[in-house]
């Protein structure tokens, strides 16, 4: 079965995983939730990322969570631009999300980045999510 908003999906898993307290969470693999995972992990918000075959054609991902005294790290993360709802910003648009200590996660023409990346390449693009 196709899912509408794969993006959305996966930000659903990792809240619920951290809000479970599980160490690792398994999603269906693509390209897009690649490049997201391997954002959250360049800033620390996850351990990491293993590329796990399930049967010719069907792989998984296995994300394995990062957590601080018993706490997960992500403590909130909230999808903003929606398939019925794009959400666009031109790179003086974009602003600091809880005083620079979290992110946004944007789709540009350069690849998925941060708020942080996208103010230095001096681009703008679809703010996909807030991670904090």
């Amino acid at each position: 079965m196709s899912m509408s908003d794969p993006i959305a999906d996966l930000i659903a898993r990792i809240n619920n995983a951290g809000a479970a307290g599980h160490k690792s969470l398994t999603v269906p693999a693509s390209k897009m939730k690649k490049a997201f995972l391997e954002v959250l992990m360049r800033e620390g918000f996850i351990e990491s990322i293993d590329y796990v075959e399930v049967r010719k054609g069907i792989s998984n991902y296995v994300v394995d969570l990062r957590y601080h005294n018993g706490t997960p790290v992500i403590c909130e993360m909230r999808r903003i631009s929606r398939p019925g709802r794009r959400v666009y910003r031109a790179v003086n648009d974009i602003q600091t999300f809880y005083n620079g200590l979290g992110i946004y996660i944007l789709s540009t023409s350069q690849g998925l980045m941060t708020d942080h990346e996208a103010r230095k390449a001096n681009t703008g693009g679809e703010l996909l999510c807030q991670v904090f």
